[in-house]
């Protein structure tokens, strides 16, 4: 029934639909009784607060950026145990997978420029989550636990006005929780399909004048095993009249996770510091997309800031200072098999597989600073500037073949160092000076216009200059309307710049990408109990890097600035809450990315998205939760001639039970109730031609302990 509900009601007229009852309710609550100050206050206002939007904390409805907070209540409500789980109920966002490890790529408003996911930006409480050899979080990525998280806010749409390289569709800052968040001691286990479980403990207290809090966790899971049924290797075999593929066969989605953090307070300084380790993660559908069910990559995250801010200098001035070291590392200690034992190309076989182990070693320094004042009649002034250094600082190449002149590979052997013989990348550099100004100018009452200017310079490529203007009117006490304008660019990875495999080779003369985005939004409080928002926006993506073959006879291919795409769409919002214990929220997102090569759609991003919520508390100690999510309308990338990817709908249902006078919580969830058969798109090549299973149905049992 609710599957069935769900299709009358995602209608390809649903748009329409949407936007004429926007609009009927509009006037009907024009016509009504006023809602007063105090109570839209309490139920709305100024109890969201943001600070992503512009660097301070600032109401939600009046931030100069479509943006998104999602709370620890939000977390709890969902049942979400990862961050990827909650990501997918952002307006505007789509969390999808690739076939290597099945790492996930955050897909915002369509804008897919490459299989990495470069176009959003990933922070942890304000330092970059990102790998340079990708140019995203890091090809090995397993999703990030949510115990130590207290909140997350996101920007939907450019933000390298203020955040610079990387923030081009998107940005998203993850912020743990503190000495403020946790007071005494939790811990917790948890049990799941898969042969899953989580343990963690964490506390937060005093040491004399220093307050802390501090964060461990250790999870398994041998992940989910939906089959592929022909891989990359099937392709070969077909080929050749060989029998080598693993397929059909299982993914490989097992991993084992050590999290922990530590974070100090004193005064106005502030200490943090965070682990990421997975000692083992499995290969998902192959790094080749060839399966893999016995190879297994290590990767392993460090962050340290240290951060001073003081918003109290005089009456007119603030100031704040941040140093920030980040070190991050992917490796296979056993090497990959891109392909399995038998695989022949052409007239070589090998006998004991393709065999590859790149391994690379990153670190990252950032330092900044920045002074407000608000002396100017009206007007809030932010200033900034910064200093990064980025290194790929050691790689090495183990592997068991070696790339001839036509770019064929040819088998030599046992598996060696072949790093000075025939290295994936070369140890490199580059350094990046920035400078950015803001001003927020309350030019009337009911009018601001925030307008920002960012400068970047970076050793390899150049300069890039991105402006920012936002005009945000309160045409009423409950309804705010907001025009927007951004600029913003993605830098080019390592990988694209240095890369020396011969299959695909780095271009050191790649520009940046570049986005313009326009959009126009209205938030409005409907009743004290409803909140609605829409958003229309309009985007264009230029200078896109890709990857062009080389001229005959010449292998292999290399990475050059050649794509265009335009994008236009919008996001709707709604939250009522239909009783003291009932809320419900949804959103709509439709969009469509044109490629302008080919004047045909740009490929896996859904067309439409759709994602429910609703949470029920049952005689105060009893909660249950449910969310529907479905992902429809997804078209293949032009020269892809497969059929469209299938839609899909899941339900999921969360209960929780919470024994205060024992400080205990327990927590039980169904995944995908309904056992949809979910895929997500595999990238255009036909090496994986039934597109990535995803997990079926699924649960957990979780147990909480607060000591008292």
């Amino acid at each position: 029934m609710p599957l069935a509900l769900g299709r009358v009601l995602i209608s390809r007229r649903s748009p329409r639909i949407v936007l004429a009852a926007f609009g009927l309710i509009a006037a009907n609550t024009a016509c009504g009784a006023p809602v007063p100050d105090e109570e839209l206050a309490q139920a709305y206002g100024d109890t969201t607060m943001v600070r992503i939007a512009t660097g301070s904390l600032q109401p939600l409805r009046r931030a100069p950026a479509m943006a998104t907070v999602i709370t620890t209540r939000d977390i709890i409500a969902m049942g979400a145990t990862g961050l990827d789980q909650v990501l997918e109920s952002v307006p505007g966002l789509h969390v999808a997978v690739k076939s290597g490890g099945y790492a996930t790529n955050y897909v915002m408003r369509g804008a897919f420029t490459a299989p990495t996911s470069p176009q959003v930006l990933l922070m942890w409480n304000g330092v970059p989550m990102t790998s340079v050899y990708t140019g995203d979080k890091g090809a090995q990525w397993t999703d990030l636990p949510l115990e130590n998280v207290a909140r997350i806010e996101i920007i939907r749409g450019p933000g390298s006005a203020l955040y610079g390289a990387d923030a081009f569709a998107g940005v998203i800052n993850i912020i743990t929780k503190g000495p403020a968040e946790l007071r005494g001691t939790e811990m917790g286990l948890r049990a799941a399909s898969f042969r899953g479980w989580d343990v963690w403990l964490q506390h937060g207290g005093a040491l004399g004048p220093v307050q802390l809090a501090g964060y461990l966790r250790a999870g398994d899971t041998q992940g989910q095993r939906e089959l592929i049924a022909a891989d990359a290797a099937t392709r070969l075999d077909d080929l050749f009249g060989t029998r080598a593929s693993r397929a059909p066969g299982p993914v490989n989605t097992m991993h084992r996770d050590i999290d922990a953090g530590l974070d100090l307070a004193w005064g106005q300084w502030r200490l943090r510091s965070g682990l990421q380790w997975r000692p083992e993660i499995g290969t998902g559908a192959g790094i080749n997309s060839a399966l893999d069910p016995d190879s297994y990559v290590l990767s392993k995250r460090s962050t340290t800031e240290l951060a001073w801010a003081d918003n109290g200098l005089g009456s007119d001035w603030g100031a704040g200072a941040s140093l920030s070291h980040s070190y991050y590392t992917e490796q296979t200690p056993r090497g990959i098999v891109l392909f399995p034992a038998g695989t022949r190309i052409g007239a070589n076989v090998f006998a004991q597989g393709m065999i590859g182990g790149p391994n690379r070693w990153e670190r990252q320094l950032h330092a900044s600073a920045f002074a407000s004042y608000s002396g100017w009649r009206r007007h809030a002034l932010r200033l900034g500037l910064g200093f990064d250094r980025l290194e790929l600082y050691a790689s090495t190449t183990y592997k068991n073949f070696l790339l001839n002149a036509a770019g064929v590979p040819m088998p030599t052997g046992p598996v060696i160092d072949y790093s000075e013989i025939q290295s994936h990348i070369p140890t490199v550099s580059r350094h990046n000076r920035y400078v950015y100004v803001q001003d927020e100018w309350q030019f009337a009452a009911d009018w601001a216009l925030t307008a920002g200017l960012r400068h970047d310079r970076y050793s390899d490529f150049g300069g890039a200059t991105n402006p920012r203007l936002a005009l945000v009117w309160e045409l009423a006490y409950n309804l705010t309307a907001k025009l927007l304008y951004g600029e913003a660019f993605r830098a080019p990875s390592f990988n694209e710049q240095f890369s020396t495999n011969p299959v695909t080779t780095g271009n050191l003369r790649l520009r940046p990408e570049r986005m313009r985005s326009h959009e126009l939004a209205l938030d409005w409080q409907a009743r004290t109990n409803l909140q609605l928002r829409l958003n229309l926006f309009k985007h264009e993506l230029s200078e896109l890097i890709g990857v062009v073959p080389n001229p005959a006879p010449a292998p292999g291919a290399t990475y050059q600035n050649l794509g265009r795409q335009r994008g236009q769409g919008f996001e709707l919002e709604a939250v009522w809450d239909a009783r003291r214990d009932l809320r419900l929220a949804a959103q709509l997102s439709q969009q469509r990315t044109i490629d302008a090569a080919t004047r045909l759609d740009a490929g896996y991003a859904p067309h439409r998205h759709v994602f429910a919520r609703a949470d029920w508390s049952l005689n105060g100690d009893w909660q249950l939760g449910g969310l529907f999510n479905a992902v429809m309308d997804r078209r293949r990338a032009p020269g892809d001639a497969r059929p469209p990817i299938a839609d899909y709908r899941t339900v999921d249902l969360n209960l929780r039970r919470r024994l205060e006078t024992r400080g205990l919580t327990l927590t039980a969830s169904v995944r995908n109730l309904f056992n949809a058969a979910a895929r997500e798109p595999s990238l255009a090549g036909g090496t994986l031609p039934n597109d990535l299973p995803l997990a079926r149905r699924s649960w957990f049992v979780e147990a909480r302990y607060q000591f008292q």
